[in-house]
């Protein structure tokens, strides 16, 4: 039963890390044998350790996630002894401090945040110098594991070089805001929608203004509404004052259809 549940657990731990990979460390159960899985990790930015590729093993007890795994590094690095057990409160050094929610993931971030501490005595510990560990650093990248075949070139994919775009560089889509478009382009628009949209408005004018300019363009030239007859000689003076009166009127009919459009009437 302990065998079924720790088989179980270490299913599900290699499905959720291939579901959900990292970009600093990758780890995998071995093909022959679920209970030791192998690891391969970034060295830590800001250290000596940067730039490296450090691999390394994790066995599994019968009694998994009940008891603590133990930790082996297998890259030379300066900062632990190859093949040693690594004392840490996350491996079987420690089983006082060891929680069954822990797995995995959780001992390979404690190991990388482990990293660039100071060995001071601890089990497995070395304090290499700067310049030691960057020189392992480097040859790191050209080591092979014997047993599990992987080599760190091919381990994790290659680091992206961060790129830093121009000032003139346009922003991506998501970064963009809405940008107001130019004023001549406004106004032109404006323009545009204004047009559109009070043009029902002028023909209503005009057609309201029709024949109210009529009147007063035909009493200014002193002619008659009636088209197709001429007034009765000697009504040339009577009619001067019908004139007035018609322009008048049709003054008064354009101003009220002026402020009738004015007021949104028409």
């Amino acid at each position: 039963m302990a065998n079924s549940a720790a088989l179980k657990r270490i299913l599900r731990e290699a499905r959720e890390l291939g579901e959900n990979p990292s970009d600093e460390f990758c780890a995998a159960p071995l093909d022959d044998n679920v209970f030791e899985w192998h690891f391969t990790f970034r060295g830590p930015k800001g250290t000596p350790f940067e730039g490296g590729l450090y691999h390394g093993r994790i066995t599994l007890p019968p009694e998994y996630p009940f008891r603590p795994p133990s930790i082996f590094l297998l890259t030379p690095s300066g900062r632990f002894e190859v093949n040693k057990k690594i004392c840490l409160s996350v491996s079987s050094h420690h089983p006082e401090s060891w929680q069954p929610a822990w797995g995995i993931r959780t001992i390979i971030i404690a190991l990388m945040a482990f990293f660039p501490s100071k060995a001071e005595g601890a089990l497995a510990g070395l304090d290499y110098s700067d310049s030691e560990r960057q020189q392992l650093a480097e040859r790191s990248l050209r080591w092979c594991c014997p047993r599990c075949k992987v080599c760190m070139a091919d381990a994790l994919p290659a680091v992206p070089k961060v790129c830093v775009e121009s000032p003139s560089d346009s922003p991506p889509p998501e970064l963009q805001f809405a940008v107001e478009p130019p004023a001549s382009a406004s106004v032109d628009e404006a323009a545009g929608n204004s047009s559109a949209s009070v043009k029902p408005n002028e023909d209503t004018l005009a057609a309201s203004l029709a024949p109210a300019l009529l009147i007063a363009s035909s009493a200014a030239s002193g002619d008659t509404l009636q088209t197709g007859s001429s007034p009765p000689p000697g009504a040339t003076t009577a009619a001067a004052p019908d004139r007035l009166g018609q322009l008048a009127v049709a003054l008064f009919v354009v101003v009220v259809a002026l402020l009738a459009h004015k007021l949104g009437l028409l």
